[in-house]
């Protein structure tokens, strides 16, 4: 239903993004989500192949920035990064680029609420440095979040380790109503750029 209801929107804004700058509308990123794995029959098998913390997904977003050739790894994008667009920085401000990834719901992708799903290689990273931080993979990862509505875009790692509280502590709480208190605490955000960058 929110799909349907965000096609005028989205319509619009791929209008923007495609005006903005030569490229494609949506992005695709790969990204780590679910683990459906029962641990104790794992770990061999994970010593085999590897253990990527979940299954990686494509996820939507709208393009904010301009294409590169030069790719420099999967990095966080910096407060003033030059490679977003003008639209794109809009687009960030009011966590309108986060529309598409309504059709990673439809998917069984992603929940409208859940911790955010992050890059494979970053994962991989702050796995090793922060405690529990697989722990988030135990539920579906969201568009939104507690850690979202709580806190803005993540720069370094003390961001990503209070995020994690959050996200810790919404999975053991959560429920349809903590889901819809979270929405509901998301449209603020959103509207009064709280945390943008």
């Amino acid at each position: 239903m929110l799909l349907i209801a965000a096609l005028p929107i989205m319509a619009v804004l791929a209008v923007a993004v495609r005006l903005s700058s030569p490229g494609p509308i949506i992005f695709r990123q790969k990204r780590v989500g679910l683990d459906r794995r029962d641990s104790r029959r794992t770990v061999a098998r994970d010593r085999r192949r590897g253990n990527e913390g979940g299954r990686i997904f494509d996820m939507y977003k709208f393009r904010t920035m301009h294409v590169s050739k030069n790719e420099d790894g999967q990095v966080w994008a910096g407060a003033d990064d030059h490679r977003i667009t003008r639209v794109g920085r809009v687009l960030r401000s009011f966590r309108l680029d986060e529309i598409p990834q309504l059709w990673n719901v439809l998917r069984g992708d992603m929940n409208i609420v859940g911790p955010r799903p992050e890059q494979p290689q970053i994962f991989s990273e702050l796995r090793g440095e922060l405690d529990r931080y697989s722990a988030r993979q135990k539920v579906l990862p969201g568009i939104t979040g507690l850690a979202q509505v709580s806190q803005g875009y993540d720069q370094t790692v003390e961001d990503v380790k209070r995020k994690l509280g959050f996200d810790l502590e919404y999975i053991e709480r959560r429920s349809p109503l903590e889901d819809l208190r979270i929405m509901a605490r998301t449209a603020p955000v959103m509207i009064f750029r709280k945390g943008a960058r």
